[in-house]
Formats: structure tokens, sequence, C-alpha cells
């Protein structure tokens, strides 16, 4: 454990407080026009998931856990376990699917992640910003429908709705953000 100040906490990060460690979810730092700048912490416990948020002065100290941070390969989910190995020494990870979280629909198969490791269980997840998926189904497109920035819903292949421009037909492999699932651009594959 080292001891930081609460402003230099940022999203990932794991602490200690009250002999139980938690996963910060977000972190920002407020500065009011008048008072004292504070730093708004969302974090979810480790050992049972409980989500808790916490305002603390930005100079309040705070301990921060030593963390290692590993590259993956997503191997398959097993139930609700998903499977990872690591590339180096071949060895395999259980990770529990509230580890995992919403990035689930967005694992693919030898996709690289990064696992956050604390004493050797895995307990927090970073997968890349951007995935390729096909779209399965989506409306047909209408003519005279050109107009820039229109959109339409469609399904992906891993079973996530997201909207589309309307150019993008079933069968056409488009880019999607990780983070919130929207549309980036059409695959260039």
């Amino acid at each position: 454990m080292v001891s930081v100040i609460a402003s230099s906490v940022r999203k990932g990060n794991v602490i200690e407080k009250d002999g139980k460690l938690y996963l910060v979810i977000t972190a920002e730092n407020i500065h009011p026009g008048k008072g004292t700048p504070v730093t708004h912490l969302e974090m979810r416990r480790i050992s049972d998931g409980v989500k808790t948020v916490e305002r603390l002065r930005t100079t309040d100290s705070i301990e921060k856990a030593f963390v290692e941070h590993q590259n993956f390969n997503f191997l398959y989910q097993d139930g609700e376990m998903y499977v990872f190995m690591n590339p180096q020494s071949f060895d395999q990870l259980h990770v529990g699917g509230d580890v995992v979280g919403y990035y689930a629909p967005y694992l693919t198969e030898n996709m690289e992640v990064q696992l956050q490791l604390f004493e050797g269980n895995a307990i927090s997840i970073e997968i890349p910003q951007r995935a390729t998926f096909e779209v399965t189904e989506t409306e047909p497109v209408m003519k005279g429908q050109t107009a820039s920035g229109s959109f339409k819903p469609a399904m992906l292949s891993n079973g996530v709705r997201t909207m589309v421009p309307t150019h993008i037909v079933a069968g056409t492999r488009i880019v999607v953000m990780t983070e919130d699932g929207s549309y980036v651009e059409r695959a260039k594959d």
C-alpha cells in the first residue's frame, strides 16, 4: 500500500479503506467557484461487489493498493466464468462475471485484454476501446433516405442493439465502441 492524495486517484485504481479493497469506478475532481475542491469517488468493494460513493477533499490522503497489470487472451465462457490465458506462460485464469461486467458481450475469441490482479485474483478488466462485429439485422434502406446524420436501429452478432447510419445493411461488419456500443465506422476488413 502507498499513500496518495485523493485528487490523483483515477478510474481503475484499487484503494484500501477500513481494511477492505475497493475498485474505483469513476473519479471526478470538482472545483466549485467557492469552497474547497473535492474528489468524488464511486467505488465497488472487491470482496462482495457493494457500490459506495465517497466524497473527499482533494488533499486528503488515501491508501492505494499495488495491483499487477497483465495481458491475457480471452478463450471462452464457461457458465458464469470467463476463461483467459496468459500468452507467455499459457496459464489459464477463471474470472467471474461480476468482474467482466458489461464488457461481456464485447469479448471475442483471442481478444487481448488487460486484467488487474491483486494477490493472484482478477479484480478488474480493460478491453480494447473498439471491437468489430457483424450487423445481423436492421431495417432495409429506404430510397431517398440519404440525409447525413440519420440513424436506424440494428442488432449485432454479439446480441447488442445499436444505432447505425441508414446505408448499413445486414451482413456489414462495423466497428463499435466497447464502452457504450455506439457505431464508429464500417470495418475495413
